[in-house]
């Protein structure tokens, strides 16, 4: 090793013991920071400092919350913060960043599913600090929102809905079937369940904001990265979009917020002027007239739907080859499969065993499994849409 990187690495690692200082540890040698009292905020404190500055109809964590398995309270955090600090940490959410937001294999800079939740949880905050909203039963929602989306986008939810009653909705898988080790609140469980507007509406004012906050995000990020990418040009916007939100993401995210902030200030209710709301319609439209269902797009959903079906049938007819979804990991540290036990072939117990293992996957674990499991080449598979034709 180069003596110069040798020595550097000595230092950084003399650092890492700290300075004790009057029975504690401190990080710096010069370290003064401190609260300027020795009295702690406990939950208890903030529920009744956020009861006294929220809004009237916001949603009030109380306790432990309302779960599915009783719990004891935390001490410092409120139920709400605990399930976005649950869903944070799950590998569900983790693996947001494997899935496809609109590109397969998306480049550098282009969006996943990932960060797409990332950017529905700052736009609907925003709203919801400005509404006097729960802002952690927002967060919890907005981030847990896509964690029931299989790999390849919405093609996943065509994918696998001949295999599910009723049909797969990312959505209900989300909430039902994803998170449930999570045991999170009923409140958060149900923004995420109905986030969607196909859904009814959530039971709180802070999931109808996150369903707002999805569809904005995704609008005009999806548009941004289409861009980037050559597929539109600015220039192609409606009159509408660019007149009321502009052409930049900046200006259309700051548009759309304020016209739900000053709809609530005039009604009292969670929407959307109606002007930014048609603009909104009609910029929606237009990313699916463009983006999602261009010629190359349609070719990328198709792949993943004969991938993600070849897939879920091979792990029907061989359930010794799944995973056990509840330890939230797909393989071990060498790469095998941790079999499940005790499922019969082509029950109907394997065939939902093999959905939630698939729609778990990330899309380039999937395409791995189909290459290695099911030989198919590397021709076969979904390939990333980056480029206009």
């Amino acid at each position: 090793m180069d003596e110069s990187v040798q020595e550097r690495a000595q230092r950084w690692a003399a650092t890492m013991s700290g300075h004790q200082v009057a029975g504690i540890q401190l990080a710096h040698s010069d370290s003064w920071a401190g609260p300027g009292s020795t009295e702690l905020v406990d939950r208890r404190s903030s529920e009744e400092s956020q009861d006294a500055s929220m809004a009237r109809l916001a949603t009030r964590a109380s306790g432990a919350g309302d779960r599915v398995i009783d719990e004891a309270a935390d001490t410092y955090r409120t139920c709400f913060e605990r399930d976005r600090d649950r869903i944070l940490h799950a590998s569900s959410f983790r693996r947001l960043a494997g899935k496809t937001q609109v590109f397969v294999f998306p480049d550098d800079h282009q969006r996943t599913r990932l960060t797409h939740a990332l950017e529905v949880a700052q736009v609907a905050v925003s709203i919801s600090r400005a509404l006097g909203l729960n802002l952690a039963l927002t967060e919890a929602i907005a981030l847990g929102h896509d964690c029931g989306h299989g790999p390849g986008g919405h093609a996943s939810e065509d994918a696998l809905s001949p295999y599910v009653p009723g049909g797969y909705d990312h959505a209900l898988w989300g909430a039902d079937v994803t998170l449930t080790s999570l045991n999170l609140c009923s409140e958060t469980l149900d923004g995420i369940r109905n986030h969607s507007w196909s859904r009814p509406a959530p039971a709180t004012p802070e999931g109808e904001v996150v369903s707002w906050a999805d569809r904005i995000a995704y609008v005009c990020h999806d548009f941004e990265d289409a861009v980037a990418a050559g597929i539109v040009a600015p220039d192609m916007l409606p009159a509408l979009v660019r007149d009321r939100c502009g052409a930049t993401r900046s200006r259309q995210l700051g548009a759309f917020v304020h016209a739900m902030t000053d709809a609530a200030a005039q009604t009292g209710r969670i929407g959307m002027l109606n002007d930014y709301a048609a603009a909104l319609s009609e910029f929606r439209q237009f990313n699916y007239e463009h983006v999602y269902l261009r010629p190359a797009s349609q070719a990328q959903a198709t792949a993943v739907i004969a991938l993600l079906q070849a897939l879920v049938e091979h792990y029907a007819d061989r359930p010794n080859l799944l995973a056990d979804i509840d330890t939230q990991h797909h393989i071990d540290h060498q790469h095998r499969a941790v079999p499940v036990a005790g499922i019969q072939a082509g029950s109907a117990e394997a065939l939902h065993s093999a959905v939630r293992y698939v729609s778990g996957m990330t899309d380039r674990f999937a395409c791995r499994q189909a290459m290695m499991l099911l030989g198919w080449s590397a021709e076969r598979l979904p390939h990333g849409v980056g480029m206009a034709e």
